[in-house]
């Protein structure tokens, strides 16, 4: 399989994962160290970005500014890390289109304000773990009592 299928394949993959999950983890770093707080996931097909909203009026906004590394993590039916780089991208027309009534109440602001941007998370990796298997749950409880490493119960993959 060439790379680009393999990439393709891994995307399709994550997608799948978060497609349903409302809410992420957004980790930021800051000079004391990592700060996570919850986002509303965008309405939009996971096609290896991933999108939220914000204000340059927070926290995670000046955070971005001086280290755009980050790390997004889901828990739905599977649990899901993805780490990337944030681009912070000032567009009213791309604003308008993620916008829902949530946010008007969540940011207590209007589409147009000129304080919202857009955070676009370039993903470089994804880890995930799969839940609800029986086999899987099992095998977890083996590792614990041998003390066995659990890493072989996720995966990763490159996007």
């Amino acid at each position: 399989m060439n790379t680009s299928a393999v990439n393709q394949e891994a995307i399709e993959t994550v997608r799948d994962l978060i497609k349903d999950i409302d809410t992420a983890m957004l980790t930021t770093v800051t000079p004391e160290g990592l700060v996570s707080r919850p986002m509303k996931t965008q309405e939009v097909e996971f096609d290896g970005d991933l999108w939220f909203l914000t204000k340059k009026d927070t926290n995670k906004y000046r955070e971005l500014m001086q280290n755009p590394l980050v790390n997004v993590a889901y828990v739905g039916k599977s649990y899901v890390s993805i780490r990337g780089e944030a681009e912070l991208i000032q567009d009213p027309a791309k604003v308008k289109e993620f916008w829902n009534k949530a946010y008007e109440m969540l940011l207590d602001v209007s589409y147009d304000d000129p304080s919202l941007v857009l955070i676009k998370i370039q993903a470089d990796t994804a880890e995930y773990w799969e839940t609800g298997s029986k086999t899987k749950l099992v095998k977890n409880l083996i590792n614990k009592m041998t003390g066995k490493n659990e890493m072989d119960l996720n995966k990763t993959v490159d996007l």
